[in-house]
């Protein structure tokens, strides 16, 4: 677009949110681009009042949508139903209120667990939808394809091009390193140092056969600058 760029990240205090702010303040801004990075200290965003207050105040003409309730795999097990209905609050607030507002794109962040359980290998985006995702946390998996849904819908009806991305496994600064609620490469650092710390043998869950890939958050933000100012299609794509 033409003129200035106003960027409202929600989801701005949290891993991806924090890198995107780090990248951009070290010298990945352009001239003519101002940032907003939003926490939920900010707005809560499962309140379509709040969503809107805050859309109002900032007036972006661009957003980047990270926030959400995440937590890892023992979490998720144990609150499907929470996960499934605060993140479709979320989104469907921040999309709609994006839409009426007038912002020219919105770059959402999906999750590598929304493919299919059951699929085959390799994974591109035209499988998103063949299939159900894992029972472990199929409350957030579906909450977060429902984003692409939106975008999809929103395209159709009114010409807007939102888009998502999915992103591979993060880690990076500002991780959470919570070996119950956290995600797997956090909670293996932290096993490591209080094995190391204790003089006890490292436990690493699982059989040890699935393969896993990771990306680092600060290189995940330089991607997310590129999909913002040069990925036109509401098609999601897939970042690792």
């Amino acid at each position: 677009m033409d003129g200035p760029m106003r960027v409202l990240v929600t989801g701005g205090s949290g891993l991806v949110g924090r890198a995107i702010e780090r990248v951009v303040k070290e010298g990945e801004a352009r001239e003519g681009e101002e940032w907003i990075f939003l926490s939920s200290k900010d707005a809560n965003l499962m309140s379509p009042e709040e969503t809107r207050s805050v859309f109002q105040k900032h007036r972006p003409t661009h957003v980047i949508h990270l926030a959400a309730m995440v937590g890892g795999l023992y979490k998720n097990m144990r609150q499907n139903l929470d996960f499934w209905r605060n993140n479709v609050f979320v989104n469907d607030n921040v999309l709609q209120t994006a839409h009426e507002f007038g912002v020219v794109k919105v770059v959402s962040c999906l999750s590598t667990c929304i493919f299919p359980d059951k699929t085959t290998y390799p994974i591109d985006e035209t499988m998103i939808h063949n299939g159900p995702p894992h029972e472990s946390n199929f409350g957030y998996a579906y909450a977060k394809r429902m984003i692409d849904v939106h975008n999809r819908s929103c395209f159709e009806k009114y010409g807007r091009r939102y888009t998502a991305v999915i992103p591979t496994n993060v880690f990076g600064p500002h991780d959470n390193f919570n070996i119950e609620d956290g995600h797997v490469l956090p909670g293996l650092i932290h096993k490591t140092y209080l094995a190391k710390k204790e003089g006890k043998p490292l436990q690493v869950w699982g059989s040890g056969r699935p393969l896993r890939q990771f990306i680092y958050s600060l290189d995940l933000a330089r991607l997310f600058l590129w999909v913002l100012r040069d990925y036109d299609e509401v098609e999601p794509i897939i970042l690792s």
